[in-house]
């Protein structure tokens, strides 16, 4: 079975690294995407346990789709019982580089309007219902600028960031996938100290949380692949026991600290919402007031650069962290992710790493910074 499994930018690697872990072959790097080949299980397994991954596509037909009326008629002659009930909800989806089909609003109406009228044929005039929130059925069409069209299965549904345990956000809060894909870039591993100084709605400390102690991402939620014809609800079940069975205790504190309260008690509430009290432990404080365990450790770190911070305000913050890592951080490797290229310069510290990545649309540096016993001192020496 070929899947096709979307990720946000910078995290191909990651996400096809995840897939080979859990037994996928013939895994292909693509723009946002990781094309590989897998059976059933591991469709279930992917969906469960994948950080790095936002949902994932079945391709189930390909097509030339040259004009609107080639597309219609091709859908129209699809056994859509194989896919929907027709007591079942469904919803379309369509993505076009095509110069001759532009429209995907358009093109997804009748791609609707195909399976609808396919179903009036075949079942005496009675269809399934469109519900474009919370459809039973998910369809994508992707259309390529060489007007070949691709019809696939969301076996995901909602988004795969949508883990469950998010009561609330903060003003900006990090994606799930993203906050995920930041601690695996970093090479942080269970046992090492880690801690967040600055961490808002606790998203980086959760996905940290939940791979400390073994537990897949997804547990709490439902896919859409339970809604397929051929849903194996026995395989399912034994997936589910076998990633219950699997958790495990981590009795090493993830730290996190803000000083807002609003953003300590949505994090309370969402570290609460993942089971994960007696794994996080957050301050409400300042990180300049802190004093971290013994390194060698890690930092990784979301600070804020939008617009509403005043500049020069901005720039001392980065500087204070900096003069904080270099002060009592020693030993410890500091990730800083944040769309603010002017503001890390004020950091002081020169990053041994810089991965580029994307949060929403806004081009960001995630940087890697290690302190040892030397820095203070170096950073410290008039240049030459």
């Amino acid at each position: 079975m070929e899947m096709l499994v979307k990720t946000l930018a910078g995290l191909e690697e990651v996400l096809a690294e995840e897939l080979r872990t859990l037994g996928a072959t013939e895994v292909v790097l693509l723009k946002r995407a990781v094309r590989c080949e897998g059976d059933l299980s591991l469709l279930y397994r992917a969906n469960l346990w994948l950080r790095t991954g936002l949902r994932i596509l079945i391709p189930v037909e390909t097509f030339a789709a040259p004009t609107e009326k080639e597309l219609y008629n091709f859908l129209r002659e699809i056994d859509w019982s194989r896919y929907i009930h027709i007591d079942q909800t469904f919803a379309v989806d369509v993505v076009t580089q095509s110069v001759h089909l532009t429209h995907s609003h358009f093109l997804a109406l009748r791609t609707k309007d195909a399976i609808v009228d396919w179903f009036r044929d075949h079942n005496r005039g009675k269809r399934p219902d469109i519900d474009t929130r919370e459809a039973d059925i998910r369809i994508h069409l992707h259309i390529d600028s060489l007007d070949r069209a691709t019809l696939l299965l969301d076996s995901s549904g909602d988004g795969l960031h949508r883990r469950g345990y998010r009561t609330e956000g903060g003003p900006a809060p990090l994606n799930e996938v993203l906050a995920a894909g930041l601690v695996k870039l970093s090479g942080w591993q269970p046992g090492q100290p880690l801690v967040d100084m600055m961490c808002g709605s606790g998203t980086i400390l959760i996905e940290a949380g939940l791979m400390a102690t073994n537990q897949p991402p997804s547990m709490n939620r439902n896919f859409c692949f339970e809604n397929w014809p051929d849903f194996d609800r026995e395989l399912w079940q034994q997936i589910k026991q076998e990633a219950k069975a699997v958790q495990q205790p981590y009795l090493i504190p993830i730290v996190g600290l803000d000083k807002d309260f609003k953003a300590f008690r949505i994090a309370e509430n969402n570290i609460a919402a993942a089971h994960l009290e007696e794994v996080i432990f957050i301050q409400r404080m300042s990180f300049q007031n802190y004093q971290p365990p013994a390194g060698p450790g890690m930092v990784i770190s979301n600070p804020p650069y939008g617009l509403r911070v005043e500049d020069d305000n901005l720039g001392m913050l980065y500087k204070e962290i900096g003069d904080k890592l270099k002060t009592d951080f020693l030993d410890y490797q500091a990730w800083l992710f944040s769309g603010n290229m002017e503001a890390l310069k004020s950091v002081g510290l020169r990053a041994s790493r810089k991965i580029s990545l994307l949060n929403g649309q806004l081009e960001c540096k995630f940087q890697r910074y290690d302190i040892y016993a030397g820095t203070k001192k170096v950073r410290e020496q008039p240049s030459a």
